[in-house]
């Protein structure tokens, strides 16, 4: 499907998906692996990747056998995102996608890994946030040592 055509069916852009992975994903096989890659700010390599590994499921591909990637996979590639900006390891953004395969006798699993990670999440924020009030006060006190010398 062409973006215009997308457009005119009242489909979201690539970038419109990425930025705000919320309802119902469209499962239509549309975006290319260089818009994903724009929007995502992830390379066709890594990209690759993640299907190689099994972080994203296997992309669909057009009749000439370029990968074409649905609002779905767009919406996995946000939280996954997410969960790397956060510091989790790939190995558990594996195990928490294979645990979402298998369904919803797993939600209480998935919770608790994710439950898990906030706490991780939460203990380094409240550790950058000692941090930079370690910074705030160096940089007070030079403020004050450079206002001394200024005439």
């Amino acid at each position: 499907m062409t973006v215009l055509a997308a457009i005119e069916a009242g489909l979201r852009t690539c970038d419109e998906v990425f930025r705000d992975p919320l309802g119902a994903p469209d499962r239509t096989a549309r975006h290319t692996i260089g818009e994903v890659s724009a929007a995502s700010r992830l390379t066709a390599h890594t990209l690759r990747w993640y299907e190689r590994i099994g972080l994203l499921d296997p992309v669909d591909r057009s009749a000439s056998g370029q990968r074409r990637y649905s609002d779905a996979d767009l919406h996995r590639l946000a939280f996954l995102g997410r969960l790397r900006l956060t510091g989790m390891p790939v190995a558990d953004m594996l195990r928490y996608v294979e645990l979402a395969r298998q369904g919803d006798r797993t939600s209480a699993d998935r919770r608790d890994l994710l439950l898990a990670h906030r706490e991780e999440v939460r203990q380094r924020i409240a550790d950058l946030h000692a941090t930079l009030a370690v910074l705030d006060h160096k940089i007070d006190l030079y403020d004050g040592r450079i206002a001394r010398r200024e005439p």
